[in-house]
């Protein structure tokens, strides 16, 4: 017998193991689901041919009056089969096969069984219930028990009111009242209809056996007989109200049993007078502030939250139940959508300040305290604002909230919060993440469309960015900008991407407030409780167009004159409240006049609001200086005996440790490497750059496609035993047990740049004390992430005040395997540098220079592995951060020339050609003896040409001119910092060799690479006195534009290769 996984015979029944509530939500098949009825297409109504009984129950045209032939609802007598009377294991086994081979072969009561099986409707309980039923164990009606023995009428009725139940469980959502305009049109599922299980009218006053059940919520209630109206009216208030609920899909039987019992257990009513007071409060404010702006600011872009009013008393019941579950913060990520109401009424933004941002008041004044900061920066429009708040709870306790500043591109804040929040766990310890929650709140249109929430909630478990759970509130006000929801998603709710990953889904009416507040608050306590996401959808209206000045009868008329007759939430709950006796109406005005009051005082006082000083840096932050301000450049070279200790500590393997053949040379080669002191590698010098931040108390975090091994096999950070599969960090061995295991963190990421690279920008953001990484598989792949790159990493801190030393390793080298592996798109980066081409910065000197500090990122190219150590050390040894993109190798990992002594990595300099103790902008020509800057500075005059470039291309350069001894005639500098540019360091080689060609040379096209970004720079050196070269005196050397970064042929790459060489150490061509 073909059986399912699981299944097995006990006592001539079958059983499955696997529970039957667990959700499935497959619909009936064949027959069944083709069940229709006549009727107006998307009406509510039961057909006038229905009993006028059952039709206050059925929630679509009864089909017992109409319908194609063969598909009337089954008579109870027509199902009086053999479904008892085979017990046998071979009469079963036979069932199965018919059932397989012909569905319409086997009794009808057969089919249903075996398609409920199929569908996941399967385990201990029907087996349960059926032998209990059998033998009469089961507690039953005192006039079945009479009998002696239950008949088989009685248990298959049972059993089709558990579909029943399940058909509600599953599909109640689909009749639940949810639009507020009431203008949803509905295909409601033919299994919420009591016909289709073969009940009439005259049976809804007839009590049937339910049984009591070991599971939660409406079968578990000591009530195991009711009639059939009772049943149907307990699951239509549950199911088929205000909220709809989704959670069937979900495998696990405890949390949908956790669900159940919160969902379908009865209680009293939910609020109290005083609670419904606080609603009625928070209500109006929410509602009074988007008025107060619209009558202050009639021709504003606000983006206001008309028609959605509820989410504000929603958040705050989900923030207090959220404090009376432990959290102690909550990061906050949001649209433009409502953000200014969540900002003045959530967040506790001042109401004045908001008030003179509509007034384009003054800049912010930049000093907070004596020699503080005056930088203000670029700043940005007041419905992308952040700010943080210690806001007081209802039940007496304190809730951090911090909302992060977004750009207007939707969603692709999501995974900066949870980076955030992943954060905040690590820092604040809180192995649980129950203390420290994320909140997103989205758009309908976004929520289904944008590519980055899937991103986000593929995150929610993995292990390295998981935060145990994130509350989604979907602000579906059913349309996007002026696309109806046919137009924009394939499904039937905007929220349905979300059950790929077994997460509840609430849906709610968004005019009525009780229900929103109930949803929220059972959101928090899912996610507290299983510390997996929730979505919470609001389904509401926009009472404007997408802004205030938008039209929206253009694109949605029939909805809009719907709007228009529209009662606002706030009206409708202070009618229920006086209705109900709960509040006299002069009560609901004086709670409407002092909201009115306070806006007006605050308003009036706006008109003299000096801004305060812009609050840039949280706690962590203390001491670290804004970009006006001095910060001395440090040494970050390290003693050598550390060194060597850091050395052999990461190079170890436990004893025991099987690792693979390969990796161990690797590893004897590292060690080999301190012990000499010799031919120390790029993987290695990264390995130590880690392992000392480590020794000091840095934080250091990288991820990543593939960086625990790396891409092409050179980083090795996190071994597997080959007998065993054991995991094995080495470099964890530098704090041992001192420290969280993750204190040194390296990680692979899902298939995914956007989301992963916005995750560590939003790790970084939250503690400075800390180096983190993200490396692309190749550097192109970036291109996925360059919303994050251009509007959160390169301009973050001239909008919103926010430093980051977030670090991008981005692979990049011209090797023959063509256009999409090749380039990172440097020039991209270049162009997006706040630096002025024109201007040579006044002050270069070592001790006061601010060049770094004053521009908005790093940008470098760097060529030796000991540059590379003092790279990163710097990111970490400064009184600032700033992001850094590091243009880093492919064949250079493991090219013989690229290697530093373990002398080039210590805190001594004992001659000027030396490495040394810090990073160098600029490496010298290896002839060159001499970094003065002054007139001290040796001079060259008998050098023809002197070639500036950057990268890997000088290794090739460097071979030619050594392979035709022209040494003497031409020296080679290379540029290790391209941004901020080293002005001072190239007018000194300039100077250097007075007499020499410059020549730029690069392996990329010349409409990319770093020329567009160097020649303007080369031209402001050329007009200064101490320089006094032509114009037009730097000669460029590399591929022709192109279209495409790369030839896909390696021939011809070869070719190209060592043209663009030859061109730039010989003479040019006469014309």
């Amino acid at each position: 017998m073909r059986r399912h996984a699981g299944d097995r015979l006990m006592g001539g029944v079958m059983r499955f193991a696997r529970p039957l509530w667990t959700g499935a939500t497959t619909a009936p098949a064949s027959r069944v689901a083709q069940h229709t009825a006549s009727g107006a297409p998307g009406r509510r109504i039961i057909a006038a041919a229905a009993p006028a009984a059952l039709r206050a129950f059925a929630p679509r045209p009864y089909a017992a009056a109409a319908g194609p032939p063969g598909n009337a609802p089954t008579p109870n007598a027509a199902l009086q089969d053999d479904f008892l009377s085979g017990t046998s294991a071979a009469y079963l086994e036979s069932v199965e096969d018919s059932f397989r081979a012909d569905p319409n072969s086997v009794p009808p009561s057969w089919a249903a069984f075996l398609r409920q099986m199929d569908s996941g409707v399967t385990g201990a309980e029907l087996s349960e219930m059926y032998s209990a039923a059998r033998g009469g164990a089961a507690p039953v009606a005192a006039s079945f028990a009479q009998s002696g023995a239950v008949s088989s009428q009685t248990i298959q009725e049972s059993m089709r009111l558990l579909l029943l139940v399940r058909a509600y469980q599953v599909n109640g959502h689909s009749m639940s009242t949810l639009d507020p305009l009431n203008l949803d049109v509905k295909e409601v599922p033919v299994e919420l209809d009591p016909a289709l299980y073969g009940f009439t009218e005259a049976d809804l006053d007839r009590e049937f056996f339910l049984g009591t059940w070991r599971m939660k919520g409406f079968l578990s209630e000591d009530n195991p007989v009711q009639t059939l109206r009772q049943i149907l009216r307990r699951l239509r208030e549950t199911y088929c109200g205000n909220i709809g609920y989704e959670y069937m899909h979900i495998q696990d039987r405890d949390k949908c049993n956790w669900l159940r019992e919160r969902i379908e257990t009865q209680r009293a009513e939910l609020y109290s007078k005083e609670r419904k007071k606080v609603l009625l409060d928070r209500l109006a404010w929410s509602d009074m502030f988007e008025n107060f702006l619209s009558n202050k600011y009639t021709a504003a872009k606000r983006f206001g939250l008309e028609g959605c009013e509820t989410l504000i008393p929603g958040f705050k019941e989900a923030i207090d139940k959220a404090s009376e579950l432990g959290v102690e913060s909550l990061t906050i990520g949001m649209p433009h959508r409502g953000r200014l109401n969540v900002l003045a009424n959530v967040v506790r933004k001042p109401l004045q300040s908001i008030f003179n941002e509509f007034k384009a008041g003054p800049k912010p004044a930049g000093q907070a305290t004596a020699g503080g900061s005056q930088y203000t920066g670029s700043g940005d429009v007041k419905y992308h604002l952040g700010t943080s708040y210690d806001r007081p709870t209802l039940r007496g306790g304190r809730m951090h909230l911090s909302l992060v500043a977004n750009p207007s591109h939707l969603e692709a804040v999501n995974t900066v919060v949870i980076g955030k929040t992943r954060a905040k766990q690590f820092y604040e310890n809180d192995p649980e993440r129950s203390k420290h929650m994320a909140v997103l709140l989205h758009g309908d249109g976004a929520f289904s469309g944008q590519g980055i929430v899937y991103e986000t909630l593929d995150m929610s478990q993995l292990p390295e960015y998981t935060i145990g759970g994130t509350l989604h509130v979907v602000v579906n006000n059913q349309v996007a900008f002026t696309t109806d929801p046919k137009y924009s998603r394939s499904s039937q709710y905007c929220t349905d991407v979300a059950k790929g990953i077994d997460i509840p889904v609430f849906h709610v009416n968004g005019d009525d407030v009780e229900a929103v507040a109930k949803v929220m608050e059972l959101a928090v306590e899912w996610r507290q409780r299983w510390k997996t996401d929730v979505v919470v959808d609001i389904v509401c209206y926009r009472k404007y167009g997408h802004n205030e000045i938008d039209e929206p009868m253009f694109t949605q008329p029939i909805m809009y004159k719907t709007i228009k007759k529209q009662v606002s939430a706030l009206d409708k709950f202070s009618r229920k409240l006086i209705d109900d006796g709960t509040f006299s109406p002069d009560e609901i005005t004086g709670v409407k006049q002092s909201v009115l009051d306070t806006l007006e005082k605050e308003f009036a006082d706006s008109a003299n609001y000096v801004p305060k000083p812009r609050d840039w840096l949280a706690s962590h932050w203390q001491g670290f200086k804004g970009p006006d301000q001095l910060s001395k450049i440090k040494q970050t070279g390290v003693k050598m005996e550390t060194l060597k200790r850091v050395g052999e500590a990461i190079t170890a393997i436990p004893a025991g440790f099987t690792p693979h053949r390969v990796v161990k040379r690797v590893y004897d080669a590292r060690k080999k490497m301190i012990e000499t002191g010799e031919g120390l590698d790029w993987a290695m010098a990264e390995a130590l750059a880690f392992g000392t931040l480590l020794e000091e108390g840095n934080h250091v975090r990288l991820s990543g496609q593939d960086v625990e091994r790396g891409t092409f096999s050179h980083r090795h950070a996190l071994l597997h035993d080959q007998n065993t599969g054991e995991r094995c960090v080495p470099l964890r061995s530098v704090y041992g047990d001192s420290k969280h295991p993750n204190f040194f963190t390296v990680s692979n990421s899902s298939l995914s740049e956007f989301g992963v690279l916005g995750f560590e920008l939003g790790y970084s953001l939250e503690n400075p004390n800390s180096l983190v990484m993200w490396e692309a598989q190749f550097g192109d792949f970036a291109n996925s992430a360059q919303i994050i790159i251009d509007q959160f990493i390169s301009s973050g801190e001239a909008k919103w005040l926010r430093q980051t030393g977030l670090t991008l390793l981005l692979p990049h080298g011209y090797d023959g395997q063509g256009p999409e592996h090749s380039s990172c798109r440097v020039e991209r980066y270049l162009q997006m540098s706040d630096e002025d081409p024109t201007r040579v910065p006044s002050d270069m000197s070592l001790e006061t220079r601010s060049q770094i500090q004053e521009h908005n990122w790093q940008i470098c190219n760097v060529t030796t592995p000991a540059n590379y150590f003092h790279l990163l050390r710097r990111q970490v040894h400064r009184e600032f951060r700033k992001p850094l993109i590091v243009v880093s190798p492919k064949n250079l990992l493991r090219h013989p020339k690229c290697v530093s002594p373990l002398s080039d990595f210590d805190d001594e300099e004992t001659s000027q050609t030396e490495q040394g103790i810090r990073f160098k902008r600029l490496i010298m020509d290896k002839s060159a003896t001499s970094r003065a800057k002054d007139d001290t500075l040796p001079i060259e005059p008998n050098a023809k040409r002197v070639v500036f470039c950057t990268g890997k291309v000088y290794y090739e350069l460097d071979a030619e001119r050594e392979a035709t001894g022209a040494e003497a005639d031409v020296k080679i500098v290379r540029i290790e910092q391209l941004c901020p540019f080293p002005w001072d360091l190239v007018e000194r080689e300039l100077r250097r060799y007075p007499n020499a060609e410059p020549v730029w040379c690069q392996e990329e096209p010349m409409n990319m690479g770093a020329y567009s970004h160097v020649a303007p720079r080369f031209l402001t050196l050329f007009k200064r006195e101490n320089v006094n070269r032509p114009l037009d005196a730097l000669r460029y050397a590399g591929r022709a534009p192109a279209a495409s970064t790369a030839t896909g042929y390696g021939a011809v790459h070869a070719e190209e290769q060592v043209g663009l060489v030859k061109e730039a150490l010989n003479d040019p061509p006469a014309l």
